[in-house]
């Protein structure tokens, strides 16, 4: 029997690097995460030290963990903001050390975050969150899209904008349980389907939508659903 070829996804090296000034707690954390889960991390005070992408050597995955200890939420997402000359919107972004009593503009999640960390949370679920984002998902708070799918209800029939998108009732059904922050596994689950039909229709539905991303397909459901 043929030994099966690995996905290119599989092959890209995953690489997390944490921006902040906490060099000391956060080498710790690196080198837990590096033992834990075999990626690399790397510790930076300045979201300017990542290197770029080198296309000639294949890209790598990314995941930017960004320390808001000390700092506010909307001082956070208004230096990523100042960044984008360098293009973070493409780069998976986390912020960690987040106050729970903060509070939370769904409108923020444009600026690329596909992740929100509190202090508090368990190392476990920071390890699943990191897996769940590099798997294309997003970590965040059900209570944040489920406020903004209430503020922009989601109909029960398909919409002229979906008809010409020639979206299946499947997808869009898939589709407004991405709005919700629902993950792969649990749409399999709720629809008795296998992981792979579920990331299939996934695919479609980017393609068919024009999004890069789960964050950019939860917002079109939001407003054209």
């Amino acid at each position: 029997m043929e030994a099966s070829i690995p996905s290119l996804s599989a092959l890209k090296e995953k690489v997390v690097y944490i921006v902040s000034p906490m060099k000391l707690q956060n080498t710790l954390m690196a080198s837990y995460l590096e033992k834990v889960t075999g990626m690399q991390c790397v510790t930076i005070e300045d979201v300017s030290d990542i290197p770029p992408q080198d296309d000639k050597a294949g890209r790598e995955e990314r995941l930017i963990l960004w320390d808001c200890l000390g700092n506010n939420l909307k001082h956070c997402l208004s230096e990523i903001s100042g960044n984008n000359d360098r293009k973070l919107n493409l780069e998976p972004i986390c912020i960690f050390n987040l106050h729970r009593n903060q509070p939370i503009e769904e409108e923020n999640l444009v600026y690329g975050v596909k992740g929100l960390f509190y202090m508090g949370d368990s190392i476990e679920q920071f390890l699943k969150g990191i897996q769940a984002i590099f798997e294309g998902e997003l970590w965040l708070p059900r209570k944040i899209m489920s406020q903004y799918i209430l503020k922009n209800q989601i109909h029960p029939f398909p919409t002229d904008e979906c008809m010409s998108k020639h979206l299946t009732r499947r997808e869009i059904e898939i589709l407004t349980m991405i709005a919700q922050g629902t993950s792969n596994s649990m749409i399999a689950d709720q629809l008795c389907i296998s992981p792979h039909t579920v990331k299939t229709h996934i695919y479609n539905i980017f393609k068919k939508i024009e999004v890069p991303n789960r964050l950019q397909a939860a917002f079109w459901a939001i407003k054209n659903i």
